[in-house]
């Protein structure tokens, strides 16, 4: 596997060759095809920039780029993808631009720019234009389009028998049928090797030479392909909150995500024990929670966003403290579960799973997560359990059983990425979703270009978590000023 999806990723980067050398072909907002865009600062007309459609967050641009369906046939149909920027607030001290790559799969990095702006340093939007754009199949970019009649009907994860897991193979065929049908040629071609492609269409749209990028969490998988795949295009790298794409087999994925999850979990035990604002100060934290599960379990335990409504042990943990432990948020989330434990029980039965997104196919594009059988995804969910046991069926194994039956075109295989520069892989000591191993890995597959910068506190997410990190990244980014190895900077106060 790990040669195959190298090869695979070299052959889309090779086949159309003229064009990725030259640039790539551009229409403007998708009206008329343009004279091929050439890697070079002085291109232009690639994009045409109008303002943002809104009023309430001005001073976005906004523009569309035309990019091939299927790079592997860069002459065949086309789809537009929305792209976003806001520029340099000191033009006279504008380095190039930024392209920022989002997470999820699914996130829309348009949203990004015209409504969050504030996510990136005062100092990267000084000397940057701060470009980003919704990838293939997501928002603006031609979406993924399914049933919502067919959504609704999706199998829970918790599956209980062999028919089980049948009727969710049989399910997620004709989602994938349904899903094709409405949204078109794009939907067989969503995985993150062709978007490193339209990752370098837009780096030359934008008339830049060399790429400065930022990926945060999936966008680092994005980023981390295009430094393999165009290793002398890049001129600065953030890989921020880091995946890590050599994870060869599904017990390692899950098992590496259980650990994670449950680590953050112990931290807000941890926190609460030492916190006299912890609304559980004093209590037995995993007491509270695993009778809280229980209720859940039983369909007694109200969704305290929808009142009136029972909340599976599902979403309790994938809804409630999963979130939470994204932005470290302990306090709030000792305050739901103190509100909750406080609740009379509801009679009602538990409510069902919500629908995945519809991006899931490109996760199952990207990640070769086979289960031959129930035995087998039984086998992985007790492994899961025994790794989390404060944190059943997390959504990871949800993404398992989504992608069950469907093909992977960029599958697994360690990073191989000589001849770039440095790159900076960032990540917090206690991330729930993207764990510190995964950055170490990472970084030591960049070999000698991978400088790990290390922040010792929580959440999913730290470039700018304190003035240490932030000041690191920023100088990396505008002056390629490199941390020295082994840089870690301390935890901010929440």
């Amino acid at each position: 596997m790990p040669l195959r999806g190298r090869s695979a990723l070299r052959r889309i980067a090779a086949r159309g060759t003229a064009m990725a050398a030259g640039g790539a072909m551009a229409v403007i907002t998708g009206l008329a095809a343009a004279p091929a865009v050439h890697a070079s600062p002085s291109a232009t007309g690639a994009l045409r920039w109008t303002p943002c459609d809104d009023p309430e967050k001005p001073g976005a641009e906004c523009a569309a780029l035309s990019v091939p369906v299927d790079w592997a046939q860069p002459d065949g149909p086309r789809l537009d993808l929305a792209v976003a920027r806001r520029k340099a607030t000191d033009p006279g001290a504008r380095v190039g631009s930024m392209v920022f790559g989002p997470g999820g799969p699914g996130d829309s990095g348009v949203t990004m720019v015209v409504g969050r702006i504030s996510r990136f340093s005062p100092e990267v939007r000084r000397r940057f234009d701060i470009v980003s754009f919704d990838p293939r199949g997501v928002g603006g970019s031609n979406p993924v389009t399914c049933s919502s009649d067919l959504l609704a009907e999706r199998p829970s994860p918790e599956l209980k028998s062999q028919a089980d897991f049948d009727a969710t193979m049989a399910y997620n065929r004709r989602l994938r049928a349904d899903c094709r049908a409405r949204t078109g040629p794009v939907f067989d071609h969503l995985d993150t090797a062709q978007t490193v492609r339209d990752v370098d269409a837009l780096r030359a749209a934008l008339g830049e030479r060399k790429l400065t990028f930022h990926g945060s969490s999936y966008g680092t998988l994005l980023g981390a392909q295009y430094a393999e795949t165009y290793p002398r295009r890049v001129r600065a790298m953030v890989l921020e909150s880091v995946m890590d794409h050599s994870v060869p087999t599904t017990r390692d994925f899950l098992k590496a995500e259980a650990a994670t999850a449950e680590d953050s979990f112990q931290e807000f035990v941890k926190w609460c024990a030492g916190s006299a604002g912890c609304a559980l100060h004093g209590r037995d934290v995993s007491a509270v929670w695993q009778g809280l599960l229980a209720r859940a379990g039983r369909g007694e335990l109200e969704d305290p966003t929808k009142p009136g409504t029972s909340l599976s042990s599902s979403d309790l943990v994938n809804k409630i403290a999963f979130r939470k432990f994204y932005t470290a948020d302990y306090a709030g989330l000792a305050t739901t579960i103190a509100g909750m434990d406080a609740s009379k029980p509801l009679p009602l039965s538990p409510t069902s799973i919500a629908p995945l997104p519809p991006a899931t196919p490109v996760f199952c594009s990207d990640w070769h997560l086979p289960v031959r059988d129930y035995q087998e995804y039984a086998s992985l969910v007790a492994m899961m359990n025994r790794t989390a046991p404060d944190l059943p069926y997390l959504l990871p194994i949800h993404m398992a059983a989504a992608c069950l039956g469907a093909p992977t075109a960029n599958p697994q295989h360690r990073l191989d990425a000589h001849g770039a520069p440095p790159i900076l892989v960032s990540n917090a000591l206690h991330d729930a979703a993207t764990g510190y191993p995964w950055a170490v890995s990472v970084a030591r597959q960049l070999g000698r270009s991978g400088v790990l910068l290390t922040y010792e506190g929580h959440g999913h997410g730290s470039v700018t978590s304190g003035p240490c990190m932030e000041d690191a990244v920023d100088s990396y980014l505008t002056d390629l000023a490199v941390p020295p190895r082994g840089t870690s900077c301390p935890a901010v106060p929440s």
